[in-house]
């Protein structure tokens, strides 16, 4: 049987990226990770994906969450740097 890190790592997706597409869509995790492999793999889900932790980003923002900003940057800059090849595409 498959635990959900299994189910992560089979995504080409972190924890931390499956989480924002979580709070972002307002979804239960596995769902968000089912959602986010399925993302990665198409032309259009990198940069997609890419707008859904900038919108998280401005989210905490907005709401003085300091701490959960500088969090999702750094999810960010990992995601980026882990799909460049669509990832300016936004």
């Amino acid at each position: 049987m498959l635990t959900y890190e299994d189910c992560v790592e089979l995504s080409d997706l972190t924890e931390e990226e499956v989480e924002a597409i979580a709070q972002h869509e307002r979804l239960p995790e596995m769902a968000a990770l089912e959602m986010g492999s399925y993302l990665v793999h198409t032309p259009a889900g990198i940069p997609m994906i890419k707008r859904i932790i900038l919108d998280d980003i401005e989210e905490a923002r907005r709401h003085g969450y300091a701490q959960k900003v500088l969090q999702l940057k750094l999810v960010l800059k990992h995601f980026v740097d882990t799909h460049p090849s669509n990832a300016a595409k936004i």
